[in-house]
């Protein structure tokens, strides 16, 4: 363990280890009740096996800082279930099972760049930059005349992933795509 982090400095995203497995706060409270010590209500996510838990901690108690450690990365391919990636400066090359990615996975397109994040010298997850450019490879066409305003219909993108977009949006056009929420934000290029 490479320290510890004390309830104060508990915020959102602060990788901790808790009973002995690495955990990302999702959310915290601080609680002063009138009798009483105060204490901290948590939500945290179990960076192994995506677990949500909610502890509640004294405030002032202590928890371990993990070893973790992210890598700057490029996806290369996947093969069955194994997603493997390259560190750009050694050229040395590892993998994460689909399992571990979640999301991630519907947004991870040839070359892109992420920061792969390590536990113990183990691949556990992917951070992906908050936004990507990808191709819609399948998309019913827009009616001419078909103009309510807001109305979207399915797109299947180069991934394999499906995202609602506008009317006006057509096969072969590179949409960018908010990796957070998985939402359409805004043509890039129209498709020929």
């Amino acid at each position: 363990m490479a320290g510890v982090y004390d309830t104060s400095e508990f915020r959102k995203g602060l990788k901790i280890e808790y009973d002995g497995d690495p955990y990302e706060i999702l959310d915290f409270q601080h609680v002063k009740p009138g009798k009483g010590s105060a204490f901290v209500r948590t939500s945290i996510k179990n960076l192994l096996n995506g677990r949500v838990l909610q502890p509640t901690l004294k405030s002032g108690e202590k928890v371990g800082r993990p070893d973790i450690e992210e890598k700057d990365m490029q996806f290369l391919y996947v093969q069955g279930d194994e997603f493997h990636f390259m560190e750009k400066k050694t050229f040395e090359q590892t993998f994460v099972n689909e399992g571990v990615l979640g999301e991630a996975k519907n947004f991870l397109k040839e070359n892109i760049d992420v920061a792969v994040m390590f536990y113990n010298g183990k691949a556990i997850g992917v951070t992906l930059p908050n936004s990507v450019e990808l191709a819609v490879t399948k998309c019913d066409p827009g009616v001419r005349g078909d103009t309510v305003s807001g109305a979207t219909k399915p797109a299947t993108l180069e991934t394999g992933y499906t995202v609602n977009v506008p009317l006006f949006i057509n096969e072969g056009d590179v949409l960018k795509i908010d990796t957070r929420d998985g939402k359409y934000l805004t043509r890039v290029a129209v498709g020929g």
